[in-house]
C-alpha cells in the first residue's frame, strides 16, 4: 500500500525507542518507522521533539548508560537526515494558544498541545 503525500508526526518516545537500542519497545518502534518510510510517508519531527529526546537519551532515569553528549549529537545528526523538522514559528504559538483557549490544557500536557500546534501550522 502506497501511502504518496502522506505525512507522519514522530513523537519522542517513538523516536527514542526506535533509536536506542536498549529501550523497551525498541523492536516494534524501529519496525513501525520502516514501515511508514517503506510506505513512502514524510516523517516529521519538532525541535521539541529533538530537546526532549536530548533529555531523555542523557538522563539515567531513561537508560542504564546514558548517552554522552557526543553520542546524542551524532544522533541528532542521523535524525536530521532521515526526518523533516518543522520550525517553532509565530503561526506555531498562535495555533497552541487557539488551541488552549479551545481545549484548556495544563501542566507537561502544554508540551503535547505544542506538538499537535506544530503538525497543525
Amino acid at each position: 500500500m502506497m501511502t504518496m503525500g502522506v505525512k507522519a508526526f514522530v513523537d519522542t518516545n517513538i523516536l527514542l525507542r526506535a533509536l536506542l537500542t536498549e529501550m523497551d519497545s525498541h523492536a516494534k518502534a524501529d519496525e513501525l518507522l520502516k514501515r511508514v518510510l517503506r510506505e513512502d510517508a514524510e516523517l516529521w519531527i519538532s525541535g521539541q521533539v529533538i530537546r526532549e529526546f536530548i533529555v531523555q537519551a542523557t538522563h539515567p532515569k531513561t537508560l542504564k548508560v546514558p548517552l554522552t553528549i557526543s553520542e546524542v549529537i551524532h544522533e541528532i545528526h542521523i535524525v536530521e537526515q532521515l526526518f523533516q523538522v518543522a520550525d517553532e514559528t509565530s503561526a506555531v504559538r498562535t495555533m497552541l494558544l487557539s488551541l488552549l483557549q479551545t481545549f484548556p490544557t495544563q501542566g507537561k500536557q502544554v508540551h503535547d498541545a505544542n506538538i499537535v500546534a506544530t503538525m497543525l501550522a
